[in-house]
């Protein structure tokens, strides 16, 4: 089933890196997989609050393909000064596909945060012999101000994982062109993989792990609480950002 993709009037007013960035990765999700809807609660797919008297406004756009469960690209925008990009592919257990997953934070016109990467679905944490090959095989650009790992991320992030804070336009591209590389990849590797249903309990054991650690993170938590109630804010993030995977 094919699915035209366009931009919400959410990214139209965001930072043009995430614009960029939105637009690139739905153009290859739309170009490589077959894509179909996935569907969110009614309530949770577009979503208006207040955050310290300013408008929030989260625009999810989810789809599912015949290797992932689940794809998500959610774009948050907090009054005009504060843009979110996140974006995470989960795979469907029995695949085994390392979990895609990407962010980025700008605040007043800055990229304060973007991260990237191919986090395992393997018991042992690492990346395939096949996708450890093929990144290694991307040019790996330097920043000038890599960020550190928050403790819980360093226990998912894989080796070619990639935190920084853009300083320049220069370098925003250079991102984008990494983001898209990865992807690419990804994609790729998803297509020609086939399923492995003898590892599905060691597969979807590391991707409730990885969404586990994900939902440890507490400055997420804490603003959609803020802006919402703190209920809610926990069925978002369990629901919408890193929902369990289930057989």
């Amino acid at each position: 089933m094919s699915i035209s993709v366009t931009a919400s009037s959410v990214c139209q007013h965001q930072h043009p890196l995430i614009r960029q960035l939105a637009e690139g990765i739905e153009t290859i999700w739309q170009r490589h997989l077959s894509l179909s809807p996935y569907h969110l609660p009614d309530d949770l797919g577009y979503v208006e609050g207040k955050l310290e008297g300013e408008k929030l406004v989260i625009d999810n756009r989810c789809y599912q393909t015949p290797q992932f469960r689940k794809l998500h690209l959610e774009l948050a925008r907090i009054g005009k000064n504060l843009d979110i990009l996140h974006c995470v592919m989960f795979p469907r257990p029995e695949y085994g596909l390392p979990i895609f997953g990407c962010d980025i934070v700008s605040g007043r016109g800055q990229v304060s945060a973007a991260i990237v990467d191919l986090s395992a679905a393997t018991a042992d944490g690492h990346l395939s012999e096949r996708y450890t090959q093929a990144l290694e095989a991307l040019d790996q650009p330097g920043y000038l101000q890599p960020r550190d790992l928050p403790e819980w991320g360093q226990r998912i992030f894989s080796e070619f994982c990639c935190f920084v804070k853009p300083a320049n336009p220069a370098e925003e591209q250079q991102f984008l062109a990494q983001v898209q590389d990865y992807l690419t990849v990804h994609v790729q590797q998803a297509i020609a993989k086939q399923p492995e249903p003898d590892r599905l309990r060691e597969f979807l054991d590391r991707q409730r792990y990885y969404c586990q650690q994900q939902q440890q993170n507490d400055k997420t938590r804490r603003v959609l609480a803020k802006a919402f109630d703190p209920q809610w804010a926990e069925r978002y993030m369990t629901t919408v950002l890193f929902d369990l995977p289930s057989v």
